[in-house]
């Protein structure tokens, strides 16, 4: 397939992030847009010159593939749809609102060979990208993603709407099984908790702490990973990494001046390193990375399966929250 007709349903404000980056991609034809919205429809026809399909099952028919950018409870409906008509599609993150929903397009994706891909952008982020520049064996996880409330989101808890990121990441890097999960979490404004925290506890020893707010006064995107010899700290709003390495001896090549320091029976050799931030658009990298599996029919890097492991385990601490919540509030 050499340029592959891409859609995008859902007009959102990502949904309209989407289609501006996808009018930028160089290997791609935009088939449309739809949405519900019939206000939205005209003002992205006047503003990019697009065609607006009449409904869900015109776009769908007379696409390749499909963005899905709709509220979360309706993605198994439109996926479903898309699979059953042998499209491919990106469905923003998460994936589904159960896992039964998830596991049957899984299933429909096999069937009809589609591609799926998740959008957990972070993975393009190029501070998760510079960290995995070395091997990564982490033995201690902690993460902050903080952020402003917003009304867009709160149909979900901020599990599904935030931390569901870095449990993505987590779960890429943590190559064990989760033994264990306990949960907190608050509801401040919305319905559904605003702030959450969650300990992890993997079968291979690494315990992860993460914690989510939407009720914050400032925005925060950080990642730090504890491995032997080694301290990883990724900022995903300035895009950079710092990279803390220690040596027995003092290392001959490397970027940083080493810095000695020296304790009760041990001494021990610093290198520190900083990746450059970037100006990459960690959105269109992932549309990027959907259309060249489309052309060429290689693997995309978030495909369906990842996305119902971290679904699974969101639902999963979603349920010790409403559990912890019973209790105590």
């Amino acid at each position: 397939m050499n340029k592959p007709k891409i859609s995008v349903l859902g007009l959102g404000h990502l949904g309209k992030i989407h289609l501006k980056l996808l009018l930028n991609q160089h290997n791609v034809r935009c088939s449309g847009v739809f949405d519900t919205n019939n206000a939205r429809c005209e003002a992205i026809r006047e503003r990019y010159n697009v065609h607006v399909f009449n409904s869900e099952e015109d776009l769908i028919k007379a696409s390749d593939a499909i963005i899905l950018v709709t509220p979360t409870p309706s993605h198994y409906s439109i996926a479903k749809q898309c699979l059953l008509h042998s499209k491919h599609v990106f469905i923003e993150k998460p994936l589904c609102s159960n896992l039964e929903e998830a596991l049957e397009l899984k299933n429909l994706s096999d069937i009809h060979k589609c591609i799926v891909q998740i959008g957990h952008v972070e993975r393009f982020n190029p501070a998760f990208q510079a960290a995995q520049a070395q091997p990564i064996d982490p033995m201690f996880i902690e993460c902050h993603r903080l952020a402003p409330f917003n009304p867009r989101g709160t149909d979900v808890s901020v599990v599904m709407d935030l931390m569901i990121h870095d449990l993505d990441l987590i779960l890429s890097l943590v190559k064990s099984k989760v033994e264990k999960i306990d949960a907190t979490g608050v509801s401040i404004v919305s319905a559904a908790p605003d702030i959450a925290n969650v300990r992890l506890t993997f079968s291979n020893g690494c315990v992860v702490n993460c914690t989510a707010s939407r009720v914050s006064m400032k925005a925060m995107r950080k990642m730090r990973v504890f491995q032997n010899q080694n301290y990883l700290s990724m900022d995903f709003i300035e895009k950079s990494t710092e990279r803390i390495q220690l040596h027995d001896t003092n290392p001959v090549q490397c970027k940083s001046t080493p810095i000695e320091i020296e304790g009760h029976q041990f001494k021990k050799y610093l290198e520190y390193e900083k990746s450059e931030p970037s100006d990459n658009n960690a959105i269109m990298e992932e549309q990027a990375n959907f259309i060249e599996a489309i052309i060429t029919g290689t693997s995309v890097l978030v495909p369906i399966e990842d996305g119902i492991r971290c679904l699974d385990l969101a639902l999963q601490i979603d349920e010790c929250i409403q559990e912890y919540q019973k209790h105590y509030q």
